[in-house]
Protein backbone atom coordinates (compact mmCIF):
# COMPACT_ATOMS: atom_id res chain seq x y z
CA UNK A 1 0.00 0.00 0.00
CA UNK A 2 1.13 3.59 -0.53
CA UNK A 3 0.60 6.00 1.74
CA UNK A 4 -2.63 7.64 0.13
CA UNK A 5 -4.32 4.45 -0.04
CA UNK A 6 -2.94 3.46 3.91
CA UNK A 7 -6.28 2.96 5.81
CA UNK A 8 -6.26 5.57 8.63
CA UNK A 9 -6.88 4.25 12.08
CA UNK A 10 -8.94 6.00 14.69
CA UNK A 11 -8.73 5.68 18.23
CA UNK A 12 -12.40 4.74 19.93
CA UNK A 13 -13.56 7.75 22.01
CA UNK A 14 -15.49 6.84 25.39
CA UNK A 15 -17.46 10.46 26.43
CA UNK A 16 -19.22 10.12 30.11
CA UNK A 17 -22.96 10.70 28.98
CA UNK A 18 -22.85 10.53 25.35
CA UNK A 19 -23.98 7.25 23.28
CA UNK A 20 -24.72 9.11 20.02
CA UNK A 21 -22.74 7.49 17.28
CA UNK A 22 -21.84 10.72 15.26
CA UNK A 23 -21.46 12.33 17.93
CA UNK A 24 -18.00 9.39 18.99
CA UNK A 25 -17.53 9.18 15.32
CA UNK A 26 -17.00 12.61 15.16
CA UNK A 27 -14.23 13.18 17.35
CA UNK A 28 -12.73 9.49 16.05
CA UNK A 29 -12.19 10.42 12.90
CA UNK A 30 -11.29 14.04 13.32
CA UNK A 31 -8.56 12.90 15.77
CA UNK A 32 -7.72 10.44 13.06
CA UNK A 33 -7.22 13.24 10.38
CA UNK A 34 -10.03 11.45 8.47
CA UNK A 35 -11.65 15.12 7.51
CA UNK A 36 -13.79 13.51 4.52
CA UNK A 37 -15.66 11.11 6.98
CA UNK A 38 -15.81 13.64 9.58
CA UNK A 39 -17.74 16.25 6.54
CA UNK A 40 -19.72 12.14 6.03
CA UNK A 41 -21.37 12.36 9.63
CA UNK A 42 -23.14 15.62 8.46
CA UNK A 43 -26.17 16.42 6.75
CA UNK A 44 -25.93 17.54 2.79
CA UNK A 45 -26.17 20.81 4.25
CA UNK A 46 -25.21 20.60 7.32
CA UNK A 47 -23.21 23.47 9.35
CA UNK A 48 -20.08 23.85 11.08
CA UNK A 49 -19.67 26.75 12.88
CA UNK A 50 -16.22 27.51 13.94
CA UNK A 51 -14.35 30.07 16.56
CA UNK A 52 -14.05 33.12 14.23
CA UNK A 53 -15.24 32.30 11.56
CA UNK A 54 -18.44 32.19 9.09
CA UNK A 55 -20.42 29.33 8.88
CA UNK A 56 -19.02 26.23 6.77
CA UNK A 57 -21.87 24.87 5.05
CA UNK A 58 -22.14 21.27 3.44
CA UNK A 59 -20.15 18.12 3.41
CA UNK A 60 -17.37 19.42 0.57
CA UNK A 61 -17.07 22.47 2.28
CA UNK A 62 -16.72 21.13 5.82
CA UNK A 63 -14.30 18.95 4.60
CA UNK A 64 -12.09 21.28 3.30
CA UNK A 65 -11.97 23.68 5.73
CA UNK A 66 -11.01 20.70 8.09
CA UNK A 67 -7.66 19.97 5.90
CA UNK A 68 -6.91 23.52 6.31
CA UNK A 69 -7.57 24.42 9.39
CA UNK A 70 -7.75 20.99 11.73
CA UNK A 71 -4.75 19.00 10.85
CA UNK A 72 -2.44 18.31 13.81
CA UNK A 73 -5.26 19.01 16.68
CA UNK A 74 -6.47 16.11 19.37
CA UNK A 75 -9.61 16.87 20.56
CA UNK A 76 -10.41 15.87 23.71
CA UNK A 77 -13.69 15.28 24.98
CA UNK A 78 -14.53 14.65 28.44
CA UNK A 79 -18.18 15.03 29.20
CA UNK A 80 -21.37 15.26 27.54
CA UNK A 81 -25.45 15.52 28.35
CA UNK A 82 -28.26 15.19 25.01
CA UNK A 83 -31.70 16.08 24.98
CA UNK A 84 -34.42 14.94 22.89
CA UNK A 85 -36.05 18.68 21.29
CA UNK A 86 -38.92 19.12 18.73
CA UNK A 87 -38.69 17.22 15.54
CA UNK A 88 -37.06 14.55 17.24
CA UNK A 89 -33.52 16.21 16.86
CA UNK A 90 -31.38 15.98 19.61
CA UNK A 91 -29.30 18.68 21.41
CA UNK A 92 -25.60 17.12 22.26
CA UNK A 93 -23.36 19.39 24.44
CA UNK A 94 -19.45 18.19 24.98
CA UNK A 95 -16.85 19.76 27.23
CA UNK A 96 -13.33 18.91 26.93
CA UNK A 97 -10.20 20.36 25.29
CA UNK A 98 -8.21 20.81 22.19
CA UNK A 99 -4.68 20.21 21.93
CA UNK A 100 -2.41 21.50 19.07
CA UNK A 101 1.12 21.59 18.96
CA UNK A 102 1.15 25.21 20.02
CA UNK A 103 -1.42 25.44 22.58
CA UNK A 104 -3.78 23.42 25.07
CA UNK A 105 -7.77 25.06 25.19
CA UNK A 106 -10.87 24.36 26.84
CA UNK A 107 -13.63 24.07 24.04
CA UNK A 108 -17.11 23.02 24.05
CA UNK A 109 -19.30 21.47 21.49
CA UNK A 110 -23.25 21.50 21.02
CA UNK A 111 -24.24 19.23 18.11
CA UNK A 112 -27.75 19.16 16.50
CA UNK A 113 -28.40 15.66 15.06
CA UNK A 114 -31.60 15.24 13.41
CA UNK A 115 -33.92 12.12 13.43
CA UNK A 116 -31.60 9.97 11.22
CA UNK A 117 -28.32 10.22 13.56
CA UNK A 118 -26.90 13.06 10.75
CA UNK A 119 -25.54 16.35 12.06
CA UNK A 120 -27.25 19.18 11.50
CA UNK A 121 -25.07 21.65 12.87
CA UNK A 122 -22.10 21.77 15.38
CA UNK A 123 -20.72 24.83 17.02
CA UNK A 124 -17.38 24.83 18.86
CA UNK A 125 -17.03 27.48 21.57
CA UNK A 126 -13.53 28.01 23.09
CA UNK A 127 -13.70 27.94 26.67
CA UNK A 128 -11.42 30.91 27.34
CA UNK A 129 -10.92 34.33 28.79
CA UNK A 130 -9.68 36.98 26.74
CA UNK A 131 -5.94 37.10 28.22
CA UNK A 132 -6.34 32.96 28.02
CA UNK A 133 -6.96 33.49 23.80
CA UNK A 134 -3.98 36.30 23.69
CA UNK A 135 -1.99 34.19 25.30
CA UNK A 136 -2.28 31.28 22.92
CA UNK A 137 -0.44 32.61 20.49
CA UNK A 138 2.45 30.17 19.51
CA UNK A 139 5.30 30.14 22.30
CA UNK A 140 9.48 29.97 21.07
CA UNK A 141 10.43 26.28 22.35
CA UNK A 142 14.02 25.65 24.05
CA UNK A 143 15.37 22.08 23.89
CA UNK A 144 17.58 21.42 26.87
Amino acid sequence: MTATTRPILTRSIKIAGITKPAVLRYFETLNAGDFEATANLFAEDGVLHAPFEEPIIGKSSIATYLKTEARGMQLEPQQGISQILEDDQIEVQVSGRVQTSAFGVNVGWLFLLNSQQQILAVTVKLLASPQELLNLRPHQKFNV
